[in-house]
Formats: structure tokens, C-alpha cells, sequence
């Protein structure tokens, strides 16, 4: 058994459930799952109309950024809609960034053989970390962007955006605004999976050759990161859905005018 860093871009296996392995991530995530669940239970088992200091941090918490999304995307009906999923999204990709930052992550767990060495399976492990993790968060973020599209504006007319012949131009644009929308699922992923991956490398290296007191600034500036790509994934979904339910005559009309031109729209019958 060699000693030193042992880094892997592969998820642990703790064993097999109907043939399908049960990763260390996946352990982490449904514990993390589990813990939000519970909070919520019981966080908003006791609301009262004259609310305590707890419940008026909560409900701050949770209205301050709903008059943000529905400020951006000037549709009640769909932030009412697509809220709970960004708080979701928020909170769940928060809470297991900084449950990764604990103490046992990593450090508790059971011996197992990897590629034929004996080595330490964790039983905890930082979730982002995970690719998987990260292309399911993507893809029901992509499934959800794409949903409130058609849902706001019908198919044809959100499938024109992306395929019409009104000139080679335009045909060309539409599909590489088709392979960007598609790309996303590659950006969304990789974006939080590089930086939290990232920081857990730069984290066990300075603490296998500084262990004492050094990496105590480093594991701060990972709980801010922690929380900014939480803001981030919350945020770029948010911003693609506005631009999904805004169609492309919606949009040319604000572009005209915010410049100040006249537009057939915005000539008094």
C-alpha cells in the first residue's frame, strides 16, 4: 500500500444494489437529501401568522430571492413555476458543496481493493465531484429551461428560434443557437464539476505537505466557492429560462427600444 495522495476522477463503490453499484457520492447525496428534508419538516411545521426571528429569517430567505426571479423574468405565472426548482437547485448543490468541506469527509469509511491495491473507500465524498452528479443536475436543468420554452410559447413558435428559412442568415443562426442550447448541458456540468473538483485537489495537497494551520484560509475561500457555484448553476438557469419564453420578436422590440427606434409594435394605431 503506497502512501501519499490518492486522488480519483472516478467515484468510490461502497458495493452493488441489484447489480448497479452504490457510489460513495451517491451515499453523500442522499444523506444530504435526507438532511434538507428533514429541515424543512421541521422548519415549517410551526409557521405562525406572527412569525418568530426564525421564521422571519426563513421567509426572507426564500422571498427576497423569489422577487428577483420574478422581477428578471416579468412572468408571474412562470416564476410561480420554475421558483421552487431554482431553490432547489440552489440549495441542494449549497448544501452538498459544503457537506464535502466536513471533517469525515473522506476520512471515515471501510478498506477495499482498488484496481488490486488495498486502499480506503470513504463512506462520505464530496458529491460534485461526481460527473454523474453534475450531468443529472444539467440535464433536469436543460429539461426544465427547454419545458417553459415550449410551455410559453407553443412548439412551432419556440422551434422557430432555433430552425427557420426566412433567409440563409437567419437559418444559419437559428442552428447555432440550436448547438449552443444543446451545449449547455456539457457547460452546466463541467463548470461545477471543474471547480469544486479542483478545490478538493488543492485542498489535499496542502494539506498532505502543510497539515497544521495553512489550509484553514484555503477551506474559507472553498465555502465561498461552495456558495458561489451554487448562485451560478441558480442563476444561469434562471437567465436561460428568460431567454427561452422570450421570443425573438419580444426581444428586438426591447433592443429597439432601449435605442430609441420605432418599430411597427410601437406605433400608436
Amino acid at each position: 500500500m503506497h502512501e501519499g495522495i490518492s486522488i480519483h476522477l472516478a467515484p468510490l463503490a461502497l458495493g452493488t444494489i441489484a447489480g448497479v453499484e452504490f457510489t460513495n457520492t451517491l451515499f453523500t447525496a442522499l444523506v444530504v437529501s435526507v438532511l434538507l428534508v428533514v429541515f424543512a419538516f421541521f422548519a415549517g411545521r410551526k409557521l405562525k401568522l406572527k412569525p418568530s426571528k426564525f421564521q422571519i429569517v426563513i421567509e426572507s430567505l426564500i422571498m427576497l430571492p423569489y422577487q428577483f426571479a420574478k422581477d428578471t423574468l416579468e412572468n408571474d405565472k412562470v416564476t410561480e413555476r420554475i421558483y421552487p426548482l431554482l431553490l432547489t437547485l440552489f440549495l441542494f448543490v449549497l448544501c452538498v458543496n459544503w457537506f464535502g468541506l466536513l471533517p469525515f469527509v473522506a476520512a471515515v469509511g471501510t478498506t477495499g481493493m482498488v484496481h488490486g491495491e488495498p486502499m480506503l473507500i470513504p463512506f462520505f465524498y464530496p458529491v460534485s465531484t461526481d460527473l454523474n452528479f453534475t450531468l443529472a443536475l444539467a440535464i433536469i436543468a436543460f429539461v426544465a429551461i427547454e419545458f417553459f420554452g415550449i410551455a410559453a410559447l407553443g412548439v412551432w413558435k419556440y422551434g422557430g428560434k432555433f430552425i427557420t428559412f426566412a433567409s440563409p442568415l437567419a437559418f444559419i443562426t437559428g442552428v447555432i443557437e440550436l448547438i449552443s442550447e444543446v451545449a449547455r448541458i456539457i457547460t452546466f456540468s463541467f463548470r461545477l464539476f471543474g471547480n469544486i473538483f479542483a478545490g478538493k485537489v488543492l485542498i489535499l495537497v496542502i494539506m498532505f505537505f502543510v497539515p497544521l494551520f495553512l489550509p484553514i484560509p484555503f477551506l474559507a475561500f472553498e465555502v465561498f466557492v461552495g456558495f458561489i457555484q451554487a448562485v451560478i448553476f441558480a442563476l444561469l438557469t434562471l437567465f436561460f429560462v428568460k431567454i427561452a419564453i422570450t421570443s425573438h420578436e419580444e426581444g428586438h422590440d426591447e433592443h429597439a427600444e432601449a435605442s430609441g427606434e420605432v418599430t411597427p409594435h410601437s406605433v400608436p394605431a
